[in-house]
C-alpha cells in the first residue's frame, strides 16, 4: 500500500473549439491549465508545496506552447517555485504517457503526490504549426519508409483494410454526439469539468456536442483527403474519412491527483482507482493508427483479464475507423465502448486528451458500479498507449 499509485481526483476543463471564436480561445493556454491545477487542488483541500513533480503533455510544443506550460500555469497560479515541472510529448496520448510517468513514480516510490495532465490550445498553437515546412523525416527513415502519408489517409487505409463501410463511420459519429448529449443532459458530464473563466464570461460547459447530427447530414460532407495521385496509388480505398466522422480540433486541458494509498489515507483523501497495468507499443508507421490493437492484447496479457473482464473501455476516436477497426479485433461488447461519446462529439486537444479519456472512464466505472476500465489511443508514427484501471 505505501507505493500503491492511485487516482485520487481527475478532471477537466470544457471543451472549446480550436479555432477563433471559441468558447476558450481567447485564453493563453497556461492561463487555461492553470484553473484546472488550481480547481484540483482546491476541492482536494491539498497543499500546493506538497506536490512532488507536474508532469504535463502537450504536443505542439512552440510559440505560446514553447516553454513548459505545466510550470508556467503553476507559478501563475501563485504556487511554490520549488515544485518541478517536466512535457511530454508522445502526439495524442501525451497525458496518458504523463500519467503513466506518474503512477510509475510513485510506485517506484519516487514521488508521494503528482500531477498528471495536459494542454492544448489548438485555436492560438495550431497542430503542425511547430514544422514549418521542414523535413520531419530524414533521409534514412524515407529510405526504410518512402510511402508515408498522412493520419487522415491512414484513417482511409484503415476502413479499406477492415472492411468499413462510410455508412458505419457515420453512424459512430452520431452514436459520439447522442452518448455525449446523454451524458451532458443528465449532469454527468459537469461532474468531470471544471468552470474556466474567460475575458467573455464563465464556460462551463463542452461546445462542441452536436445533438442534432444526423447519417443524412454527414452524408452530404466531402472527404478532404482524395486526390487524383492518391486514388490511384490506393485503389482499394472508398475515401469516406470526413470532417464529421473525425475528431475535432478543440481547446482544452485536463489533470489528474496521483498518489500513493497510503499519502491518500494520511491525507483524509478517498481514491477512485487503482493502476493494474500499463503498456506502450509500436506498429506499422504507414497505418499509424493500428497500435491500440496490440497495446490491449498486450495490457490485457500483462492484468491478466480478457476483454470480456472490463467494465467500460475507452478508444480515442480520432477518426471513427480506428475505433471500429479495434472492436473488429478485440469483439468487445460495443455498448461498453465509448458509452459517454469521445473525441468526435468532445474534441481533441491533442496533449490533453489522455486525461480526458481517464477522466471519463473513471468517471464512468463510478456511476455504473463497474470495476475495470481500459483506455487506449492512437499516436502519430503508429505508437499507442493502453492502460487499465480499478475502481476503488
Amino acid at each position: 500500500m505505501q507505493h500503491n499509485p492511485v487516482i485520487v481526483d481527475i478532471a477537466r476543463s470544457p471543451m472549446g473549439r480550436g479555432k477563433a471564436g471559441g468558447a476558450l480561445s481567447s485564453l493563453h493556454p497556461a492561463d487555461l491549465l492553470r484553473q484546472v491545477m488550481v480547481g484540483v487542488l482546491e476541492r482536494n483541500d491539498l497543499d500546493p508545496g506538497s506536490v512532488d513533480d507536474l508532469i504535463m503533455g502537450c504536443v505542439t510544443q512552440s510559440g505560446e506552447q514553447y516553454v513548459p506550460v505545466g510550470r508556467t500555469a503553476w507559478l501563475g497560479a501563485g504556487y511554490p517555485a520549488h515544485v518541478p515541472c517536466t512535457m511530454v510529448e508522445r502526439r495524442c496520448g501525451s497525458s496518458q504517457q504523463a500519467v503513466h510517468f506518474a503512477a510509475q513514480g510513485v510506485a517506484a516510490g519516487v514521488y508521494d503526490i503528482v500531477l498528471a495532465g495536459g494542454i492544448e490550445s489548438m485555436s492560438r498553437v495550431p497542430m503542425g504549426s511547430a514544422l514549418m515546412g521542414a523535413d520531419p523525416y530524414g533521409t534514412a527513415f524515407s529510405r526504410q519508409y518512402p510511402d508515408m502519408v498522412g493520419q487522415g489517409v491512414a484513417a482511409e487505409l484503415i476502413a479499406a483494410r477492415w472492411k468499413i463501410s462510410r455508412e458505419e463511420m457515420d453512424e459512430y459519429a452520431v452514436r459520439s454526439h447522442q452518448l455525449a448529449e446523454a451524458a451532458r443532459a443528465s449532469g454527468s458530464l459537469a461532474k468531470e469539468i471544471i468552470t474556466i473563466e474567460t475575458p467573455e464570461g464563465r464556460v462551463g460547459e463542452d461546445e462542441t456536442i452536436r445533438a442534432a447530427t444526423t447519417v443524412e447530414s454527414l452524408a452530404q460532407l466531402k472527404t478532404p483527403f482524395a486526390n487524383d495521385a492518391l486514388a490511384a496509388r490506393f485503389p482499394e480505398v472508398n475515401w469516406s474519412v470526413t470532417a464529421g466522422n473525425s475528431s475535432q480540433i478543440t481547446d482544452g486541458a485536463s489533470v489528474a491527483l496521483i498518489m500513493s494509498e497510503a499519502t491518500a489515507h494520511r491525507l483524509g483523501l478517498q481514491p477512485l482507482a487503482r493502476f493494474v497495468a500499463f503498456d506502450v507499443i509500436g506498429d506499422d508507421p504507414l497505418l499509424m493508427l493500428t497500435a491500440p490493437i496490440p497495446a490491449t492484447q498486450r495490457v490485457l496479457r500483462k492484468a491478466g483479464l480478457t476483454i470480456d473482464d472490463i467494465d467500460h473501455i475507452e478508444v480515442n476516436e480520432a477518426f471513427a475507423s480506428v475505433p471500429l477497426a479495434w472492436q473488429r479485433e478485440l469483439k468487445a461488447d460495443v455498448e461498453r465502448l465509448n458509452p459517454r461519446g469521445g473525441a468526435i462529439s468532445l474534441g481533441h486537444p491533442l496533449g490533453a486528451s489522455g486525461t480526458r479519456l481517464m477522466g471519463s472512464m473513471v468517471q464512468g466505472l463510478q456511476e455504473g458500479r463497474g470495476r475495470y476500465g481500459l483506455q487506449t489511443m492512437c499516436e502519430a508514427g503508429g505508437l499507442a498507449n493502453a492502460t487499465i484501471i480499478e475502481r476503488l
